[in-house]
């Protein structure tokens, strides 16, 4: 089954300073029905202005991934990382026992546009820790590149202690990519940029989402070229 969830749907959450929007129940957004697909608990489409933040607050038992799509996003955390994300690197911090942090936008000019992805750990009371790594945007053209999972291919791929993992993918205009699926699995897609037809049948725009399930393959074709995320998921 292959659900789509329209951008448009999504709560907004504006503080001037900050506008979120998310694709699951946070914050002031309660919705009993929208609670995680699987162990993915958290989709934010966050936008920081220049010079803001969020300062140091604490997390705990939760696997936080961050992609950066626009500008700069400031890392400092109580285990003493000091790190700042562009475009082309993904962020993975494991909150296990407990970990403070803040997440600023070091730019006095420009906004910060990232997706924060909150997953719940296979196991609790890991030890926190943090890793950031970098990847080649060309590897991901026309083709499914592999940034997230609970076994790294490479250094360009981040560990993350759950049955799962994060591809980023670049479709130029009349191309297409499968995607085989395991059974008893289920899939997160998201279109970041584009319009995408999912097996044929299902229109997505910049934005929109689809959770997937009972589907063993896949396909996501474009006419005008794409920027999309496909999470596998137990």
């Amino acid at each position: 089954m292959i659900q789509i969830y329209p951008a448009e749907n999504r709560f907004v959450s504006d503080h001037g300073w900050l506008k979120s929007y998310f694709s699951f129940s946070f914050a002031e957004y309660f919705d009993p029905g929208n609670m995680h697909f699987g162990p993915m608990r958290v989709l934010n489409d966050d936008t920081v202005q220049p010079g803001t933040g969020f300062g140091m607050h604490p997390h705990k038992e939760m696997e936080i991934v961050s992609i950066v799509l626009k500008g700069q996003l400031r890392h400092e955390d109580s285990a003493g990382h000091m790190e700042t994300l562009s475009f082309g690197e993904v962020q993975r911090m494991s909150a296990g026992t407990g970990i403070i942090h803040s997440e600023m936008n070091p730019s006095e000019t420009e906004e910060v546009n990232f997706l924060q992805m909150w997953f719940l750990p296979e196991t609790s009371e890991l030890q926190p820790s943090y890793e950031q790594i970098s990847f080649d945007p060309e590897k991901m053209k026309n083709r499914l590149l592999l940034v997230v999972s609970k076994h790294p291919a490479s250094d360009q791929t981040a560990l993350i202690h759950q049955d799962m993992t994060i591809y980023l993918s670049k479709l130029e205009a009349g191309k297409s990519i499968t995607f085989e699926q395991k059974d008893n699995r289920r899939i997160f897609f998201f279109v970041i940029e584009g319009d995408v037809l999912l097996n044929g049948d299902h229109v997505l725009k910049r934005r929109d989402s689809a959770r997937i399930t009972d589907v063993s393959s896949l396909t996501v074709e474009t006419d005008e070229g794409c920027f999309v995320m496909l999470i596998d998921l137990p």
